[in-house]
């Protein structure tokens, strides 16, 4: 049964379309950016690299990896385990002639071409972090900070135009000791929210947990609460119902541990990450401000470069 919920969440979603915001495709949950709101990710970008530069880090790296990589790598960083409910592996055609006419057939009649399909040993990435873990693999760290963006794959399409199945993140990532890996998250809790607010948006963060899977992912979820490990920035898209749109995660030494990565006093390293969802914060700032670009706070359109 529709709430009134989905209902805000659907007539926001027509409305963006309607005015060229999203482009729609044929899958639910995958849209196309219009102009404008390819705009205001690229403005977005720019506002946090130039606020990523005025930090103290011993070094900004920036790196970009594709949204495709090994599925080993789903089970080294343990997502295999924790999310599978989320995951996206890639199939392809490795048939001879006489496969490929088996598979033009099924595809002519409406059968499910895809069982003649092969694993290629390819998944898409679920977080734009993930590949730099194992690029570090048996590195010794100093603190350095890492920003990436790139593109992200979770299986739960939705009419929400907030979660999409596939979008990007803009992310800045410290690995090494402790102090460094928390610090530096909790340091970007304080930037984003002072540079969401800076836009127009009502900020607030609270201690969250990813969705991890079945009965052990409960106990999981709850000791990343208790721990404090994970919060995130949310603003309040729909009355009553506050949208995540950044997150910022102290995963202790978890990807240290798994792919060998030491910190410079030679402990296993921990790592910090601050996430900002692009997309997300695109759609907040157009249902804070308006379809029209023109019509928003000149101090907004200065900031992003509109």
């Amino acid at each position: 049964m529709s709430t009134v919920l989905d209902q805000q969440r659907i007539e926001f979603g027509q409305k963006l379309v309607e005015h060229g915001w999203l482009i729609p495709t044929l899958a639910r949950g995958v849209n196309g950016l219009g102009g404008a709101a390819e705009a205001v990710v690229t403005g977005l970008q720019t506002l946090s690299s130039r606020i990523a530069g005025e930090q103290d880090y011993p070094a900004l790296n920036t790196l970009r990896f594709p949204p495709v990589n090994s599925q080993e790598l789903l089970s080294r960083t343990d997502y295999v385990a924790s999310f599978p409910q989320l995951l996206g592996l890639i199939s392809t055609f490795s048939g001879d002639s006489k496969a490929h006419g088996s598979l033009l057939a099924a595809a002519a009649t409406g059968e499910p071409w895809e069982e003649q399909l092969d694993p290629s040993g390819f998944a898409l990435i679920p977080a734009v972090c993930h590949p730099l873990y194992a690029h570090l693999e048996g590195s010794t760290v100093r603190g350095e900070c890492y920003q990436l963006t790139g593109d992200c794959f979770r299986n739960e399409p939705s009419d929400d135009p907030f979660r999409m199945v596939a979008f990007r993140m803009r992310e800045y990532v410290v690995l090494g000791t402790e102090e460094q890996a928390r610090g530096h998250r909790d340091l970007w809790l304080r930037l984003s929210q002072e540079l969401l607010e800076s836009l127009g948006l009502q900020i607030t963060v609270e201690s969250a947990n990813d969705p991890f899977f079945g009965r052990a992912g409960r106990l999981l979820a709850s000791g990343q609460r208790e721990a404090k490990l994970k919060f995130e920035v949310l603003t309040e898209v729909f009355p009553g119902h506050p949208t995540a749109i950044a997150s910022g995660n102290w995963h202790q030494s978890h990807f240290g541990e798994n792919f060998s990565i030491t910190a410079e006093d030679g402990s296993v390293a921990h790592s910090g990450c601050f996430g900002f969802g692009l997309e997300r914060i695109m759609l907040a700032l157009v249902a804070r401000h308006g379809v029209e670009v023109s019509a928003w706070p000149s101090a907004v359109r200065t900031a992003l470069d509109l």
